[in-house]
């Protein structure tokens, strides 16, 4: 249970990255009636049909978007028994440039 309720929330997090509508106001707006089908939103059907977020780098799905950032790593490098070096491992341009609070971790200084 609590990996859906972590999931959902990651979809919300990320859905401008996603094929997932990231506008429901423009969804429900363009719903006829309560009765009606759902209709998604024209930004989400635009991201559809041009595989393309609004600043023009690729969509992906969820499973490609958490496979591509399971890349990121931070290691801890130990030259000495005294010395230790955090290293994260250098992003992709896309993921920092739509998803910044991911990549908000960064190599420090070396400490004793």
């Amino acid at each position: 249970m609590l990996a859906y309720y972590l999931e959902w929330h990651m979809r919300q997090a990320l859905a401008p990255l996603l094929f997932d509508d990231d506008d429901p106001a423009a969804a429900e707006a363009a719903r006829r009636s309560v009765v009606a089908p759902a209709q998604r939103a024209p930004c989400a059907q635009r991201k559809a049909f041009t595989k393309l977020t609004a600043d023009d780098t690729p969509v992906h799905s969820f499973q490609t978007l958490m496979s591509d950032l399971a890349t990121l790593a931070r290691n801890r490098i130990l030259p000495t028994p005294k010395t230790r070096c955090p290293l994260t491992s250098s992003p992709l341009p896309l993921r920092c440039s739509n998803a910044p609070s991911i990549c908000s971790a960064s190599t420090t200084e070396c400490s004793q």
